[in-house]
């Protein structure tokens, strides 16, 4: 398990220093783990959920292999999201994605925090989460030599979130949302709603049975 002083403040959102030795191999265990698997573009769902699983630090061990690959490839959908290359994720271990979710090529993750994402999320191509934050004073960022931060992301089941989209540091993204493509999301947006923009805002919210306060579950 990693772990260091650096490491233990980077989790709390607190100011960290990127260059130690303890971060630094993560960082390169992970780069070294995404290659591996945007490599095996054309491997078999087993072999893309081993790959992914080592990114993320998962350690469970695979069930045991059937005869027939249809089947095979059936065990992983009640366990492990599906995951198109190429992807870029900076620790790995701080990125948590749950079953049936899709997160389509080009997604780009700065897991400087925590940073989950819930059950059926789809992702689009080219979605962007950046966990990661700089002082805003250059005298305290000081290029390489300063400090760094982060906030926590979490998407919730059930989103939509479009190609392009951006999902910046402390952002939550409620349950049943949809983020429309190329939209910067910038504050939290609320369960079953629709957002758009840079920065993204409210467009309309979505009426679904899947809402506890639709008037879809209204008895007539």
């Amino acid at each position: 398990m990693t772990s260091s002083p650096e490491w233990d403040k980077m989790l709390r959102g607190e100011w960290y220093h990127a260059g130690c030795e303890i971060l630094q191999a993560n960082r390169t265990r992970c780069k070294k783990a995404c290659e591996e698997f945007n490599a095996a573009s054309y491997a078999s769902r087993r072999e893309k959920v081993r790959l992914w699983r080592s990114i993320v630090g998962d350690t469970r061990i695979l069930p045991p292999q059937l005869s027939d690959p249809k089947e095979d490839e059936a065990l992983f959908n009640e366990t492990d999201p599906f995951v198109d290359g190429p992807i870029s994720i900076d620790h790995g271990l701080n990125f948590k994605v749950g079953k049936g979710s899709f997160l389509n090529f080009n997604t780009l993750v700065l897991d400087t925090c925590l940073i989950t994402i819930g059950e059926n999320v789809l992702f689009g191509p080219n979605v962007s989460l950046y966990g990661a934050l700089h002082p805003m004073d250059p005298a305290e960022r000081r290029g390489l030599q300063g400090p760094e931060a982060g906030k926590e992301i979490h998407v919730e089941d059930d989103v939509w979130i479009g190609a392009g989209a951006t999902i910046l540091a402390g952002v939550r993204v409620g349950r049943g949302s949809t983020v429309g493509a190329c939209s910067v999301v910038t504050k939290d947006v609320p369960p079953f709603h629709f957002v758009a923009g840079n920065p993204a805002r409210i467009i309309r919210r979505i009426d679904s049975s899947m809402d506890p306060t639709s008037n879809k579950n209204t008895s007539s």
